[in-house]
C-alpha cells in the first residue's frame, strides 16, 4: 500500500476533529440540525486551517444517510464517496485552473440535473478568488437564485479578491489561525499514534514554524520523521528546516541588552558562515523583542511560546526595562525596509546590531526633560535660598547700607509667601509666564484679592487676554498661595502713553539703545525677555 503523508491521513473526517474552529463548526452542526442551510458559504482563512476540510465534511453531513443530523457516519455509500473525492454529486473545482466564463457556464448548464444517489448536488471551489470577473459575472444570478437541490462552498486565503456582489450572496466564515498550544497538543498525538520519539520543545519548534497552520506543521513532521526516523532529535529539527535556533535568538538579545558588540558580531558571522538567511533572522529578533516588551507591559497576556522560553524572556526583560526594549523595538521596526531592499544584508545587520549595543547610551525624550527640569530647579533653586528666588537683586532691591529695607507687600492667608517669591516659583514651571508678569503691577486689595495691571507694551497685554493663559495663572498662583487667593486682572496703561515702570527688571542703558531703533512690537519682545540684538541680518540672506 502506498504510503500517506500525516496531512491526508489525519485529516479530519468530523466536525469534532477540526482544530481551532468551534466557532465555525458549532454554527454549521446547530444549521444542520435545525434545518436552516444556506444556498451558498464562503470559507476565509490562512492556508491549512481547514478550510476545504469543513467543506467536504459540511458536505458529507447534509448527504449522510445514516448518521445522526451534523454528524456524518463515514460509513454510508455517500460519505465514502465524499472522502475518496469520487463522488458524482460532490465535485471539487480548483479556481485557479478552471477560472473562466466557459467554465462557469458549463457549471451553470450542469446544476439543472438532479444529484445522481445524494440529496444535494454540492460544488466545492477552492480559491475562489482566481476566478475572472466575467466568470463572477456569470455566476451572480445563479448564486443568488440556485436550484433547490444545489449548494455551493466556496474556499479562499484572500476574501478582499472577491466582489461583493458574490460576497452578499453567501455566509461568510473566517477561520482563524490555529494557536500553537492546540497545533503542539494535536502533534504530540500524532507523534503517539505514529511512535515517534520528539520533545515537546521539538513539537513545539514545529508548531512555530508553522504559522498557525495545522497541515504545515503536520508536513513538517513528516519531513522531520522521514529524515531522523523514530528519533528526533531538537537539533536536527532547525538543521532540516532552517530554523534559526531559539538559543541563538536569546543569545542575541542577551548581547544587545548587555551592550557586547564584539558578540553580536561573532554571533552574525555565525549566522552568516552557517547559511542562514540574515532576513530570517532579523524577523524571529524583532519578534522576540517584542515578546520582550508585552512580558512587561502584560505579564497576563498569551504569548506562543514554551515555558522554559517564558522564564528566560521575563528574566531579560526584567533586566532591560520598558524604556530599552522600547527604543529598540522601534530602532528595528524603522530599519526593516531597509534591510529588505538592500544588497549587503550583512554589513546592514552588523551595523545595527552596534548600534543596539549603544541603545543605553542614547537618552529618550522623557529621560531628556527630566534631566532638563532637574538642571533647571539647580540653576534657580541654588542652596540658602528657601523662597527659591534666583536672582534675588531682580524682584527684591537691596537697601542702602545702614537702612531698613521696605516693607514687603504680603498677601493676607499666605503667610510669608510674597510676590515676588511666587515669580520665581513660576518660572520654575512656566518660564514665559513667569517674565511676562515682571513687566506687571501687583497690588493687594485684600479679602485674599490680587489685583494684577497688564504691563503696558502688547505683547504682555494680549498674553493675559487668553483665557488658557489666566486659567494657568490661576491654577499656579492656588499651588503656591493656597485655595483661597482669587486673581483680579486689570487693564494697564499703553505705553505710548505711560510707561510701565520696572523696579527689577529695568534693561540697561546698552539694552535701550541698541533696540530703540527697532519696531514696538520688536522691542515688546526684548525687553520682556530681556534680550539684545548681536547682529541684523537682511530678510533676502
Amino acid at each position: 500500500m502506498a504510503y500517506e503523508v500525516l496531512a491526508r491521513k489525519w485529516r479530519p473526517q468530523v466536525f469534532q476533529d477540526v482544530i481551532g474552529q468551534e466557532h465555525i463548526t458549532q454554527t454549521l452542526m446547530n444549521a444542520i440540525k435545525t434545518d436552516r442551510l444556506a444556498h451558498a458559504y464562503l470559507f476565509s482563512g490562512a492556508r491549512g486551517v481547514g478550510k476545504t476540510s469543513v467543506a467536504r465534511i459540511l458536505a458529507k453531513a447534509i448527504n449522510c444517510e445514516k448518521g445522526d443530523p451534523g454528524i456524518p457516519c463515514n460509513a454510508c455509500h455517500s460519505c465514502r464517496e465524499i472522502t475518496s473525492g469520487s463522488s458524482v454529486d460532490v465535485q471539487e473545482i480548483d479556481g485557479a485552473s478552471n477560472r473562466g466564463i466557459d467554465e462557469i457556464r458549463e457549471l451553470r448548464e450542469n446544476i439543472k440535473y438532479m444529484p445522481a444517489s445524494s440529496k444535494f448536488r454540492i460544488y466545492i471551489i477552492d480559491e475562489v478568488h482566481m476566478l475572472t470577473l466575467p466568470a463572477f459575472n456569470a455566476l451572480l444570478k445563479t448564486l443568488e437564485e440556485p436550484p433547490p437541490h444545489v449548494k455551493f462552498i466556496f474556499a479562499t486565503t484572500e476574501p478582499h479578491k472577491v466582489p461583493v456582489t458574490i460576497l452578499s450572496r453567501c455566509q461568510r466564515f473566517d477561520f482563524k489561525r490555529i494557536p500553537l498550544s492546540q497545533i503542539v497538543k494535536h502533534l504530540e498525538r500524532i507523534a503517539k499514534e505514529e511512535s515517534i520519539e520528539i520533545t515537546q520543545s521539538g513539537l513545539a519548534l514545529i508548531a512555530r514554524e508553522s504559522e498557525g497552520s495545522m497541515r504545515d506543521a503536520e508536513s513538517l513532521l513528516d519531513q522531520v520523521s522521514s529524515f531522523t526516523g523514530a528519533k528526533v532529535d531538537d537539533g536536527q529539527i532547525t538543521d532540516i528546516l532552517g530554523i534559526v535556533d531559539r538559543d541563538l535568538i536569546f543569545e542575541t538579545s542577551l548581547a544587545i541588552i548587555q551592550g557586547s558588540p564584539a558578540k553580536c558580531l561573532e554571533i552574525i558571522d555565525g549566522i552568516y558562515n552557517y547559511g542562514h538567511d540574515i532576513k530570517e533572522f532579523y524577523r524571529a529578533l524583532m519578534d522576540h523583542f517584542r515578546n520582550l516588551l508585552v512580558c512587561l507591559i502584560a505579564p497576563e497576556a498569551h504569548m506562543d511560546m514554551a515555558d522554559s522560553d517564558r522564564e528566560e524572556i521575563g528574566r531579560q526583560a526584567e533586566v532591560a526595562g520598558i524604556e530599552t526594549l522600547q527604543q529598540i523595538l522601534n530602532l528595528l521596526i524603522v530599519r526593516e525596509a531597509d534591510l529588505r531592499f538592500t544588497l549587503h544584508p550583512r554589513l546592514l545587520l552588523e551595523t545595527l546590531m552596534v548600534k543596539l549595543c549603544r541603545i543605553g547610551e542614547i537618552l529618550s525624550f522623557d529621560q531628556l526633560i527630566q534631566k532638563i527640569e532637574s538642571l533647571e530647579k539647580r540653576l534657580t533653586m541654588p542652596s540658602g535660598n528657601p523662597e527659591g528666588n534666583p536672582h534675588p537683586s531682580l524682584s527684591e532691591p537691596s537697601a542702602p547700607w545702614g537702612e531698613e529695607p521696605p516693607p514687603q507687600k504680603r498677601n493676607p492667608g499666605s503667610g510669608k509667601k510674597t510676590w515676588e517669591a511666587f515669580l520665581p516659583r513660576l518660572a520654575t514651571k512656566n518660564k514665559g509666564m513667569a517674565n511676562v508678569l515682571r513687566q506687571c503691577h501687583m497690588e493687594n486689595k485684600g479679602d485674599n484679592t490680587l489685583e494684577i495691571t497688564k504691563a503696558g507694551n502688547s505683547f504682555a497685554s494680549a498674553y493675559l487676554d487668553e483665557p488658557e493663559n489666566i486659567e494657568k495663572l490661576k491654577g499656579f498662583c492656588i499651588d503656591f498661595f493656597g485655595p483661597e487667593i482669587k486673581i483680579k486682572i486689570l487693564e494697564g496703561v499703553s505705553q505710548e502713553q505711560e510707561p510701565v515702570k520696572h523696579s527689577d527688571n529695568r534693561p540697561s542703558e546698552n539694552f535701550q539703545k541698541n533696540s530703540k531703533e527697532f519696531p514696538r512690537p520688536v522691542q515688546d519682545i526684548l525687553e520682556m525677555f530681556q534680550g539684545k540684538i548681536k547682529e541684523e541680518t537682511p530678510a533676502g540672506d
